[in-house]
């Protein structure tokens, strides 16, 4: 008889002890059966042990699946960083097929890309140093080199990996890939069907498909020879999961090559702090084309302003298209009553309900409750409920009524629910069929189109006043982001709506965002990152004296080791979600063993830890 330690795939559950007749490799996948559970759990062979003194379960089935060493000792990196089960680290990797035998097909590629003389200085820059940073201005051409990159790893007979930060990245660089790499290249993200993934998986097991491009779970595929990672728009912070484990996909990806010695591309017109403060970086300005932007600040609380009518009255005139950026989807952030000045709260979690007027209905975006919109105030049954701070759906209804002959449409999450609706709606933009496009930070990501002379951004100053050490770096990267859709050829206006122009205008006119980084940078030394650690532990529960409990009893524990500090602890900002109160403690420490040490002694089944908290 053989023993197994097997780690369940998704629980967070320590590694069990079961026995099998049979020898197994370490890393195959395997069925067992889980105490009193009628189905079997999955779960991974991690170690071969002697024979425990107590009585085992039979692994019931043995796959063809394996995860390999490699896997396994990231995984292992996984739940020891970001404070999880080994079982639900390894859950993000998907496994090797051993049945299939990769083919050894040589595949020669050739993209006809002709670089100009500083894209070939970047290029190079990014070939010597294993891990770089491409620090360049938007419309300076990254995919060019990125391409350049890809097609030199593939042609040596490795795979590469591009992930992407949102899938509306994905139309406009697929068809770019697809044309150089033809079907050597898969596009993986969450809106992919079940039945495409696997067809994508036979192709990279069979060696068939060399490069994926796509979101943060790209990260995970069973490559067997990679030898490069890009991580485009690296400052994105949809690269951190919001759900276990939380780990940030960039971060990994540097991890990763850095232990496995695999090149690592980081491109971003607005670099992370973090990747400034710790790659190489080669500073690319030059644009493709020849671009002059005209910066217009406009500190009217009025939405759509006379300012920004006016502008966008002169650019259709002109058959050009307008972008319109807002920072929230929902058509009011809050819902205020005139007489008793309260909003309409979610009866489970603590936050103002949303209103999307199209579904007739006000709705939460943490738990997804959704009311009708009561016609009177429910706190005081007599006053007026009034739209605070607009949002897209509002914006598409009053530039509709004010131009009712030109094309409006709206470019959010709760409009753009499919692949094929993303794509018909960009490919729709690009043919000029659409006079206005309104959206969320979806509009932000790196779409590229010639005719747009005039984006305009509202409620910036939502963001730069968030209650976030990243507020400044979050709005300052978001404005030029969007800036950069404004005048990729020719003249472009950018229509900013602010109270703050003094410190937008030093940044965006007078200085540049290399300067901003340097500034920040001092400002964080000794309080923040990238120069200590930080984590979040979140404590939820029904009951609210029981999780108050609970918190006062881990900052008194917390409190007691030296090598760490509680920058603040209480009711979380958002204080029930789904009907549970939510307290937090916020730590940070120089030591990374130390506030590692600290969160792994955690014990609560009340508790959620975030390492690297980006909030």
């Amino acid at each position: 008889m053989n023993y197994y330690e097997v780690s369940l795939l998704k629980s967070p559950l320590m590694p069990l002890t079961y026995e099998s007749q049979e020898e197994i490799d370490i890393g195959t996948r395997v069925s067992v059966k889980l105490g009193k559970r009628k189905n079997l759990s999955e779960a991974v062979v991690i170690k071969k042990v002697s024979k425990p003194k107590f009585k085992c379960t039979n692994i019931e089935e043995i796959s063809y699946l394996i995860y390999d060493k490699k896997t396994l000792d990231i995984s292992s990196f996984i739940s020891k960083y970001y404070v999880c089960s080994l079982g639900e680290a390894l859950s993000l990797y998907t496994p090797y097929d051993k049945t299939i035998e990769p083919e050894d097909k040589i595949y020669k590629f050739d993209s006809n890309i002709k670089l100009s003389f500083m894209q070939e200085e970047a290029y190079r820059f990014c070939e010597e140093k294993k891990q770089a940073l491409l620090f360049a201005n938007t419309g300076s051409g990254k995919t060019e080199i990125y391409i350049k990159t890809i097609e030199k790893i593939l042609n040596e007979g490795s795979d590469a990996i591009l992930l992407m930060p949102e899938i509306s990245l994905t139309p406009q660089m697929e068809k770019r890939l697809k044309k150089v790499f033809n079907n050597s290249v898969a596009i993986w993200h969450s809106k992919v069907t079940k039945k495409k993934k696997q067809e994508i998986l036979d192709g990279i097991y069979k060696g068939e498909i060399k490069l994926v491009a796509g979101a943060r779970s790209a990260l995970f595929l069973p490559f067997s020879n990679l030898k490069l990672i890009l991580i485009d728009e690296e400052h994105d912070e949809s690269y951190k999961s919001d759900s276990k484990p939380r780990y940030h996909a960039k971060d990994l990806a540097i991890y990763i090559s850095k232990k496995y010695d695999l090149r690592l591309i980081l491109g971003s017109a607005t670099a992370s702090i973090s990747s400034f403060n710790k790659l190489p970086f080669f500073r690319l300005k030059e644009t493709f084309f020849d671009t002059t932007k005209r910066i217009i600040f406009d500190d009217s609380t009025r939405d759509l302003s006379p300012k920004i009518l006016s502008r966008i009255t002169k650019t259709l005139e002109k058959q050009n298209q307008v972008i319109v950026f807002l920072p929230t989807r929902a058509n009011f952030k809050y819902q205020i009553c005139t007489s008793c000045g309260k909003s309409v709260e979610c009866p489970y979690c603590s936050v103002s309900m949303s209103l999307h007027k199209n579904d007739k209905a006000l709705k939460c975006h943490y738990c997804s409750f959704a009311q009708r919109i009561p016609e009177i105030c429910p706190s005081c049954n007599n006053g007026v409920i009034h739209n605070l701070r607009v949002g897209t759906a509002e914006i598409e209804t009053q530039l509709k009524e004010l131009f009712p002959e030109k094309t409006i449409r709206r470019f959010d999450r709760d409009e753009i629910k499919t692949d094929s609706k993303l794509k018909s709606v960009l490919n729709e933009f690009n043919n000029n069929k659409i006079d206005i496009l309104v959206g969320t930070q979806m509009l932000s990501k790196g779409h590229d189109y010639h005719n747009v002379k005039l984006a305009i951004i509202i409620g910036i100053d939502s963001i730069l006043n968030m209650n976030s050490y990243k507020a400044r770096e979050r709005a300052l990267s978001l404005l030029i982001q969007i800036a950069g859709r404004s005048g990729r050829k020719g003249e472009g206006e950018v229509i900013v709506q602010t109270q703050n122009e003094d410190f937008f205008n030093y940044y965006l006119q007078e200085s540049d965002y290399e300067e901003f980084l340097e500034t920040e940078l001092e400002f964080r030394e000794d309080l923040y990152p990238p120069y200590l650690k930080m984590a979040k532990v979140i404590f939820a529960h029904t009951n609210g004296l029981k999780v108050k409990d609970e918190l006062d009893k881990y900052v008194y524990i917390l409190k007691q080791n030296k090598d760490i500090e509680i920058v603040g602890f209480g009711q979380s900002p958002i204080f029930k979600i789904a009907n549970k109160f939510r307290y937090e403690i916020i730590i940070r420490s120089k030591n990374v063993k130390a506030i590692l040490t600290s969160l792994h002694n955690i014990d609560s089944n009340m508790a959620t830890i975030d390492m690297d908290t980006i909030y």
